[in-house]
């Protein structure tokens, strides 16, 4: 949101974020995807989440799938608060 000039420019930016889900295990399997959107629906982070969250909540191992989770959400949160770091220092000098 700080590198847009508007607001409806802040709101796009999520856009891309919106559309992964879709392109994730959270609605089919990504067993019966064909083979590029397989590879990329299994190497993002809303699939390990999903399946770490899945396995939670149906009592089963969850195995590494919530490490992968938990290593996308902080590589996620230290890319985007050094990114809006340096996008905040260069705003207010």
């Amino acid at each position: 949101g700080l590198s847009a000039k508007t607001m409806e420019g802040a709101s796009a930016f999520s856009y891309p974020l919106i559309f992964l889900p879709f392109l994730s295990s959270a609605f089919v399997p990504t067993d019966t995807m064909p083979g590029p959107l397989r590879v990329f629906a299994e190497h993002q982070p809303v699939t390990s989440i999903v399946n770490a969250v899945r396995a939670l909540f149906a009592e089963q191992p969850v195995g590494n799938d919530i490490w992968i989770a938990l290593a996308w959400c902080v590589g996620i949160l230290a890319v985007a608060y050094a990114f809006a770091m340096t996008t905040y220092r260069r705003k207010i000098s």
